[in-house]
C-alpha cells in the first residue's frame, strides 16, 4: 500500500499517544525524573506534529480546498489549547504535582483523542483527495519537519 497522508500523520498521532500513555505511567509511579524526560518528549513531539500540520499540511490544503477553512480553524484553536496544557504540564512536573499533572494528562488525552478523530476523520482524507497530485512532496516535507 502506498503511504497517504493518512497513514503518515495518523501514525504520528500514534506516537504521541505512545508518549503520553509513558509519562502517564512515570507520574502514576512516582517517577520525576521519567515523568520530566517523558514530559519533555511528549511535548517536543505534540509540537513538531502541530507544526507540520500548521506550516506544511494545513496551508497546502486550504490552497485547494475551501471546504478545509472551518476545520482547519478549528484544528488550529484546539493546538493552541494543547499548547496550554503542555504548558501547564511542564509547571506540575517541575513542583512534583501529582494530582496535577494526573488531571492534566486526562484533560490532554481527552481533547487529543476527539482532535485526532476530527483530523483523522476529516482532514486527512480531504488532504488525500486535494492534494492527490502532490502527494510524493508533501510526504517528503512531513517527513522532513
Amino acid at each position: 500500500m502506498n503511504e497517504t497522508i493518512s497513514t503518515f500523520m495518523t501514525e504520528d498521532h500514534r506516537h504521541c499517544d505512545r508518549l503520553l500513555a509513558a509519562f502517564e505511567h512515570a507520574v502514576e509511579r512516582g517517577d520525576w525524573e521519567q515523568a520530566g524526560g517523558s514530559g519533555q518528549e511528549l511535548k517536543t513531539a505534540l509540537l513538531n506534529h502541530f507544526a507540520r500540520e500548521e506550516d506544511r499540511l494545513f496551508p497546502q490544503l486550504l490552497a485547494v480546498e475551501a471546504r478545509a477553512g472551518g476545520p482547519v480553524n478549528v484544528m488550529t484553536m484546539e493546538h493552541r489549547q494543547m499548547r496550554v496544557l503542555l504548558n501547564d504540564l511542564e509547571q506540575a512536573i517541575g513542583a512534583r504535582d501529582r494530582d496535577a499533572c494526573l488531571g492534566l494528562v486526562e484533560t490532554l488525552h481527552f481533547l487529543n483523542q476527539q482532535h485526532n478523530a476530527k483530523e483523522e476523520g476529516i482532514l486527512y482524507p480531504l488532504a488525500d483527495q486535494g492534494l492527490a497530485a502532490q502527494m510524493g512532496g508533501i510526504l517528503q516535507q512531513l517527513r522532513a519537519g
